[in-house]
């Protein structure tokens, strides 16, 4: 599976296309995602096994969203068979697949405790804490690498699931220009713009703050992280069959 090498600025396009797919059926991607997020917190919150199943369900998860988004893209008609394509063929493999990404996490969380249990890390203040999260993050970018792309080359493309996770590690590596890019703008629009908004807001009046603070909610559950979800998709396509545009 050949992975393109796509210039900085696709990063941005990715963003792009998927706020256009969203804009040709925000219920249906808005439900798709919300769905997304219930079962993830639902899994979760189951005692003891919780946090080990949801690492095994994720890429069928993954798979139902982008399959939304295809139908969306091109324009057909919802349905169980549509959202499920590529699931019932490759149920097996994405199981294994969700094995391989337990097998990751536990490894996150392995090397974050360790850091976390260490006396230089103990988190005096919230400098620290950030710092620790930064670490965090840097320890958890090779396994969100490995994981970006393989559910979808597994389920659509037939890939096996370890060749998937190297895959799209590589193609990960390959386009880090562009996953710079968009992280930068992710940032911006998800944290930086809002935050700079609500400080804004704040000198004005408390009430003016409370208005925005609620809005910014809104436009985060139901605008932005259904696009990024969505981003999933369209960098797939765009990585390995070269196509970015979300009409």
């Amino acid at each position: 599976m050949q992975a393109r090498r796509l210039p900085a600025r696709h990063g941005l396009l990715w963003l792009i296309a998927s706020f256009r797919i969203f804009r040709r059926n925000p219920p249906l991607i808005t439900g798709l995602a919300m769905a997304y997020l219930f079962v993830v917190i639902a899994v979760n919150l189951v005692p003891v096994v919780g946090p080990f199943l949801m690492p095994l369900a994720l890429p069928m998860l993954v798979v139902i969203l982008a399959n939304g988004c295809r139908v969306v893209q091109r324009g057909g008609g919802i349905g169980a068979v549509a959202l499920t394509y590529g699931i019932q063929q490759r149920r097996v493999e994405l199981i294994r697949l969700g094995g391989l990404h337990l097998l990751g996490s536990l490894l996150i969380l392995l090397i974050s405790s360790i850091i976390a249990d260490s006396p230089a890390a103990l988190p005096e203040s919230d400098e620290a804490r950030l710092k620790i999260l930064a670490q965090v993050l840097i320890i958890a970018l090779p396994v969100i690498a490995a994981f970006w792309f393989a559910p979808l080359l597994t389920a659509w493309d037939e890939i096996a699931p370890m060749k998937a996770v190297f895959f799209s590690f590589m193609a990960s590596v390959r386009n880090w220009r562009a996953f710079a890019v968009y992280a930068l703008v992710t940032g911006l629009i998800g944290v930086l713009a809002p935050s700079l908004l609500l400080i804004a807001a704040n000198a004005i009046s408390d009430v003016a703050f409370d208005l925005l603070a609620l809005l910014l909610r809104l436009i985060l559950l139901f605008v932005i992280a259904p696009v990024i979800m969505t981003s999933v998709f369209v960098s797939y396509q765009d990585v390995f069959h070269g196509k970015a545009d979300g009409d």
